[in-house]
């Protein structure tokens, strides 16, 4: 008898920030001062007194997307639009995050098309929605589908594309060490989902095109 064979449940459930129980600032520095002494360097020397300090303060900027919540950027739209209809793209849209796995930088450029339903968002508030979850630890492909997600629930367009592409520090400085490889991931709703004649377009667009 053939085995029926049901696919797993990976979905994994996130906790927000605020139900995780988060230590002081001067354990975070204590932290640092710990890795400095486990690479085999001196936390006490004078170049490195301060370095505790300014690593905390650097991953609170790289790291404020936590803290962040994209549903106030996309809550205000504007419908006077003229009876506008057509695809909206923003693109070359400029972001960084780090690998949750070794905790490196990735840094690449975002590309986002909808079909508005009704009303419109300001522009650089898609730019700030890429940024929120950027500035958070990643995987590229996580970091697509909550873009493609908080539009999504807040825009409700009548289709959405997000491309991500990106250089992957964890590739270039360690492991097999490859520079210049890039990383694209897309996802697409509505009729981006279901028109490839709508993904070649925006594809197109993306690339230079004017079709």
């Amino acid at each position: 008898m053939d085995a029926i064979v049901k696919p797993a449940d990976k979905t994994a459930v996130r906790k927000a920030p605020h139900e995780i129980a988060r230590p002081s600032r001067e354990q975070a520095e204590a932290a640092v001062r710990t890795l400095l002494a486990y690479l085999g360097d001196d936390p006490e020397r004078e170049g490195l007194l301060d370095t505790p300090k300014r690593v905390v303060k650097s991953f609170a900027e790289l790291y404020g997307g936590y803290f962040e919540d994209p549903a106030e950027h996309l809550e205000r739209t504007f419908e006077d639009v003229g009876g506008f209809e057509d695809m909206i793209l923003v693109r070359g849209i400029p972001f960084h995050s780090h690998c949750e796995h070794h905790m490196l930088p990735f840094i690449g450029t975002a590309h986002i098309a909808y079909y508005p339903n009704g009303g419109v968002v300001g522009l650089s508030k898609l730019a700030r929605v890429v940024d929120i979850y950027a500035n958070r630890l990643q995987t590229q492909e996580n970091l697509t589908s909550q873009v493609v997600s908080a539009i999504d629930e807040h825009l409700q367009p009548r289709g959405l594309a997000v491309m991500l592409e990106a250089e992957h520090q964890c590739m270039t400085m360690r492991g097999v060490q490859k520079a210049g490889v890039s990383t694209i991931t897309t996802q697409f709703t509505g009729l981006f989902r279901d028109d490839p004649a709508e993904q070649a377009r925006f594809l197109t667009l993306i690339r230079g095109g004017s079709r």
